[in-house]
């Protein structure tokens, strides 16, 4: 099994570094770290995020890394990253 991200994730994270960044640019790449080495863990038990509603039919889960929310898909043997927020952003 192997990992992916869609371009939406990437922006996230982007936008999550240059956010943290303007108060604590060391903090900020912490989190971005924790949040780019999410999905490796994932793959030990990919199944373990909750399974988001109002996406039927597709099955997208959700993982919380520290107060970060992380949406994903499995395809075949293929973890796919959609997006990543604050769980305090107004999504």
């Amino acid at each position: 099994m192997r990992f992916e991200w869609t371009v939406p994730a990437r922006n996230d994270v982007v936008r999550l570094y240059h956010f943290l960044a303007e108060k604590n640019e060391q903090a900020a790449a912490g989190v971005v770290q924790s949040l780019v080495n999410a999905p490796g863990t994932l793959l030990l038990n990919p199944r373990r995020g909750e399974v988001v509603e109002g996406y039927e039919p597709r099955e997208i889960r959700r993982a919380i890394i520290g107060s970060y929310e992380m949406h994903y898909e499995l395809q075949g043997d293929v973890l796919i990253v959609l997006r990543i927020w604050h769980q305090r952003e107004d999504r």
